[in-house]
């Protein structure tokens, strides 16, 4: 009996852990309300908002949710909230940005920041966490037309 009750303490201890490992991350539900009020701050103040998503403040990272824009005139990455892979994906060619895998990650997300203002596409990949190792793990990024000349988006990791 004591055996049980050790066995089933030691189950619900994990199943806990499990639960809350899973809940540290950001949802589905939080980027896309992170994305929504990135194209709000864009339309308010595009330079301050491009600022703010590249420092990570004002709301725009929170976990492991955080926004990234690319310039749409140029084709340039020019923010990331991302603090781990920030220098590698701001000042470059949206175009040339590629998942571990070798998916043209920049590419999709190009296309995605093209479509009309209002349309919200969904990208599968894989992505280091951020503050996390290296390990790349699946992520969905929802990218938006911001305005005429701007594209953004957030990520979260599944």
């Amino acid at each position: 009996m004591i055996r049980t009750v050790t066995f089933g303490a030691l189950a619900t201890a994990f199943l806990a852990t499990g639960a809350t490992a899973q809940q540290s991350g950001g949802t589905a539900d939080e980027a896309k309300a992170m994305l929504t009020k990135a194209v709000a701050a864009v339309k308010a103040d595009k330079d301050k908002a491009i600022a703010l998503f590249n420092k990570g403040e004002g709301g725009f990272r929170d976990r492991d949710l955080y926004v990234f824009c690319s310039d749409l005139k140029t084709g340039m990455a020019i923010a990331s909230g991302n603090p781990n892979t920030q220098k590698q994906t701001t000042g470059v060619p949206t175009k040339d940005i590629k998942d571990p895998t070798g998916f043209a990650l920049g590419a999709a997300l190009l296309e995605g920041e093209l479509k009309p203002e209002g349309t919200i596409t969904e990208i599968h990949y894989v992505w280091p966490r951020p503050g996390a190792d290296k390990t790349p793990v699946p992520k969905v990024a929802l990218v938006e037309r911001a305005s005429d000349d701007l594209g953004c988006g957030v990520g979260y990791y599944k």
